[in-house]
């Protein structure tokens, strides 16, 4: 029983031994070169990825930067409005005051819902051009990935040659 797991062992040494000696043959020239093909197709395809991601990010960054500057002025429009009706509040005679301040109300409820409503029409846009680069991304993402299986292809087909 000894005698038989030692050779057991030993064949199994020597299987091993073997399986290092042994190294993947070199590739052919062809291979070789549709590998350097293959290559370059993939840093091109890489590379317009990354372009096409900055852009779309760019993008983004623009429709961001307009709308916090019409959200500001709307703000300040709106800030404007408020001290202008509490100031003709507070320039009201006594008895003319509950009257100026239903029309204080009135202009600041104005000023308030036009706030809002260009808050609400910047943030669409934001989020329109956010949902277009995410698109953008995708499909140069699927680009790539188509890029990269194409390459894979000829390679094992130029192997598959020899």
């Amino acid at each position: 029983m000894n005698k038989l797991i030692a050779t057991l062992i030993a064949g199994l040494f020597a299987a091993g031994a073997m399986a290092q000696t042994m190294t993947t043959p070199a590739p052919t020239p062809e291979v070789a070169k549709a590998q350097a093909k293959a290559g370059e197709k993939i840093a091109k395809a890489e590379a317009k990825e990354v372009k096409k991601a900055a852009d779309a990010d760019q993008d983004v960054a623009k429709a961001q930067a307009k709308a916090n500057e019409k959200v500001a002025k709307a703000h300040s429009k709106a800030d404007k409005e408020h001290a202008e009706a509490a100031e003709k509040v507070a320039k009201a005679d006594p008895e003319d005051r509950m009257k100026a301040e239903a029309k204080a109300d009135k202009k600041i409820a104005a000023a308030n819902a036009k706030l809002d409503k260009t808050v609400a029409k910047a943030d669409a846009k934001v989020a329109k051009e956010q949902a277009e680069a995410n698109e953008e991304k995708a499909i140069a993402a699927a680009n790539t990935a188509e890029a990269k299986a194409k390459a894979n292809a000829d390679i094992k087909s130029a192997a598959a040659k020899h």
